[in-house]
Formats: structure tokens, sequence, C-alpha cells
């Protein structure tokens, strides 16, 4: 009697169902919650040089005893934002030794404008499915791509850890890590010191971009950003009848300074406070060797 057994493709998709189905029910069920991080990091300390965070104990490898050790000494990062299109600026971001891209924004077709090689690419959990069910732009593409995730300890210590471990075994290849507890309240806790508010109660969820440039700061020595608008940009600087999409791969998608706006000062539910941060980082610039083009703060 003949045993059939699955080809890779049918395993795969066996697997990425599996997280479909998971990801529904967890979207379904986070879209207003407060994002609570680990109480036991109310007491550790804070560093007065956000370089000297501790990059090896703030990552927890999805799988085996890897440890984030990378360090580079020139990195971009490239935004979402539609500031990018157009630019041309492929190939100088392709020069770059470290490459650092956020969620799900894929370099395929717009090579010309952002590069197509990826160092890292920092993952939010509400983004994790959609960068997992396309593992040959995500995952793939770029073999030196290292893929760090971040989401409320809780739940990605429940359900989505299972799913990037699940995703590692069925990508041999895939380097995963995931931001710990204790960095999670560490980065809650820096909010507040930089900006006076508490996350948890000015109902604020820290965006991908504030996790990404502090995990830019631990591992470069020097930054620069591509298509981060700064802080004043939506009420002084764009023409009211230009409108940009929020994201450069979705043309049809929101404006990005209404979302700006809108998320800066809604109080119902929870936000990004994406003008906060940039007040942020705006001051971080000179302390931690940080540019921005495209469009220029200066």
């Amino acid at each position: 009697m003949k045993h059939h057994t699955q080809s890779p493709p049918a395993v795969i998709f066996v697997i990425l169902f599996g997280l479909f189905m998971l990801l529904i029910f967890y979207n379904s069920n986070s879209r207003n919650e407060a994002f609570h991080y680990n109480a036991e990091t109310a007491n550790l300390p804070l560093p007065s040089d956000l370089r000297k965070w501790g990059v090896k104990s703030g990552y927890r490898p999805a799988s085996g005893n890897k440890t984030l050790d990378r360090h580079c000494g020139q990195c971009v990062i490239i935004t979402s934002s539609s500031h990018v299109l157009g630019s041309k600026l492929g190939p100088l971001i392709d020069q770059a030794e470290c490459i650092i891209r956020m969620n799900d924004a894929p370099t395929t077709g717009y090579e010309a404008d952002v590069g197509h090689r990826t160092t890292f690419r920092v993952v939010a959990h509400s983004s994790l499915f959609r960068v997992l069910r396309k593992p040959k732009e995500f995952v793939s593409k770029t073999p030196e791509n290292i893929l760090i995730f971040w989401g409320p300890e809780g739940r990605m210590k429940k359900s989505l850890f299972k799913v990037i471990q699940r995703a590692s075994a069925a990508y041999p290849n895939m380097t995963a890590f995931v931001v710990s507890g204790n960095r999670l309240g560490q980065f809650d806790r820096l909010f507040k010191k930089e900006t006076g508010k508490d996350r948890e109660t000015s109902r604020s969820w820290l965006s991908t971009g504030w996790f990404t440039m502090l995990i830019s700061i631990e591992l470069c020595d020097t930054i620069h950003v591509y298509g981060m608008i700064p802080a004043n940009y939506c009420s002084t600087q764009r023409p009211h009848s230009r409108k940009m999409a929020y994201h450069y791969y979705e043309p049809k998608g929101p404006d990005e300074c209404v979302t700006y706006i809108h998320n800066e000062w809604s109080k119902r539910g929870y936000h990004h406070r994406f003008i906060t941060e940039k007040r942020v980082f705006a001051k971080w610039a000179s302390l931690y060797n940080i540019t921005f083009s495209h469009p220029s703060w200066n």
C-alpha cells in the first residue's frame, strides 16, 4: 500500500492557511485593545545613550540560538511614504551598507525609487500575515534580510510567536527575531520620558516608525531616512490641494496628512501619534547622526 505525502508547496499552503485563520481571529479581537506591556519592566533603567540598549538581550530569536549582533556603520531607512515615488533613489539606496524597511512595503516594481536590497525589515504584529503570506517578496528575496517583529507581549507569547516559528520552519533561510517584553517596556517608558505623555493613558500606540528608529540607533553608526515628513509638514509646508498617499504602494489609499492629523488628535480608540514622534526624532537627529531627505528636514 502506497503512502502519499504532501508536496512542499502543499505543506506551505496548509501552513499559510493556518496563519490566515489565526490572524483573522487575532485582528478581529484587537482593533481597539489597549496594549499592555510587561509590568516587570517598570524598574528597568533607560540608557542615557540609546546606542547602548544592549542589542543581544532585547531580541528573541524565532528559532535556534541566534543573536541579533549585526552592526552597521552606515544605514538607510526607507519609509513607506509616497514621497519616495519618482525619486530615482534606488541605485543610491542599494549602495548603502545596511537597508532598513518597514512592514509590508515591497520593492518589486518600485526598484527605481526604493532599491531592491533589504538588510532589516521591522514588522508590526498587525502586518505579520501580510509579510508572511508573500515569502518570495519579504522573506527570501534578499538573502541577507533579517525580520524583526514587534507586538504586545501577551499576544506574541500566546499565538503570534508560534506563527513566526512555523514560518521559520517552512522557510529555513528565514532569520527572524521578536522584540522582547523588557525592550517593549523600555521603549514605552522612553516615549513618556521624551514626550511627557504616558502611552496607555494618552491612548497611544507606538508606531512601527518609532520601533524602527530605535532599533536603527542600536544597530547603526549613521542613519539616513528617506521619505519621512517632519512634524510641521502637514500644517505649514504642503499645498492643501496636493494629495500624497500614505503608502507608496497604495496610490488609492488614504492621504498622508489626513492620516497623520487624525491619528495625532483623535481621542477615540488607540492611535499612533505620528507628529509627536517626529518631534522626538528631530531631537535625536543631532545626537545619533540621523539625517532626513525627500523631504529634507533642514
